[in-house]
């Protein structure tokens, strides 16, 4: 049996705009993505009896392939031809459920990684984005990290220039969204207000964050529940208020990032909103994603 413990790193939505939806069910996205330092970690144990099985602690997280980091197990193994039949997935929860910070999906992702290293496969990144395509779509964009441009469903993805240093604080409201029900409000109304994608990657570009931090933008928020929109935008505005650069929702919420540029500004907004909200963070930008640790050690029987 051999073991791996990796990261999965959160990711924000620096920007996240909606084109269209398509014949297919699904939306045309466009979003500016990043991954941050809040992270899940993830223990692999290649060849644990009792099949393929992930754990948490968590009573309402399933164990079975409605897990996405199980199901990420199943798609690597159809895809790699291996026989393979136990795996235990642990994972220590620390980034938010259901908070738009694409936790399950990192996670999926970081067993990409993970049984790619295990098993000697030697697929490229590319390759492992490609299999988590069919496990879920942000799961491509967390294989690979980052700052990147996702396009299509999320799956089509171009590298960008890094954020700049600096701060990033991570607040989660008391409720949870329902994604399903935040496209059908898009798809009701007529005209919507778009992010300047173009100009957060110009900024990029230009290693402006006081540019990116200005023009971070989500359509989402726009077709939110009123009292929710409230609560988003009360948690900007204390973000604001205590010094940050731009603040936003990220993915479908309700999580809200604030972009910093001085840590002590950031520690303060982050004392200041866990006063009253579920969980707050402090986390950074990641350059790319956390490299598994290339040895597996080997368990003595």
């Amino acid at each position: 049996m051999s073991l791996l413990t990796l990261s999965a790193p959160a990711k924000i939505n620096l920007t996240l705009d909606i084109l269209r939806a398509r014949p297919d069910g699904y939306h045309e996205m466009e979003m500016v993505m990043q991954s941050v330092s809040l992270c899940d970690q993830i223990r692999l144990d290649l060849g644990f009896p009792g099949g393929i099985r992930a754990e948490s602690g968590l009573r309402f997280l399933p164990n079975d392939k409605s897990n996405l980091a199980v199901a990420a197990a199943l798609a690597f193994r159809r895809a790699t031809g291996q026989r393979w039949r136990d795996l235990r997935i642990s994972i220590e929860k620390r980034i938010p459920v259901c908070a738009g910070t694409a936790g399950g999906s990192s996670d999926a992702a970081a067993v990409l990684r993970g049984l790619n290293v295990l098993t000697e496969a030697g697929l490229s990144p590319e390759e492992l984005a490609k299999i988590g395509e069919e496990v879920g779509s942000d799961v491509p964009y967390c294989v690979l990290g980052t700052t990147a441009l996702a396009q299509g469903r999320g799956e089509t993805l171009t590298s960008l220039p890094p954020l700049p240093p600096c701060w990033i604080v991570l607040c989660k409201p008391h409720f949870s969204i329902s994604t399903p029900a935040l496209f059908r409000e898009w798809d009701k109304k007529k005209k919507h207000l778009r992010p300047d994608t173009k100009g957060v990657l110009a900024a990029l570009a230009q290693r402006d964050l006081l540019g990116v931090a200005r023009r971070t933008f989500n359509v989402f928020e726009a077709v939110l529940p009123p009292h929710q929109r409230r609560e988003i935008e009360a948690i900007k505005n204390a973000m604001i208020q205590s010094g940050a650069l731009g603040a936003a929702m990220s993915g479908s919420g309700p999580t809200v990032f604030g972009i910093f540029d001085q840590e002590a500004l950031a520690r303060q907004a982050q004392q200041v909103l866990a006063e009253d909200r579920e969980a707050v963070f402090l986390a950074q930008p990641l350059p790319a994603p956390p490299v598994p640790v290339p040895e597996p050690v080997q368990k003595q029987g």
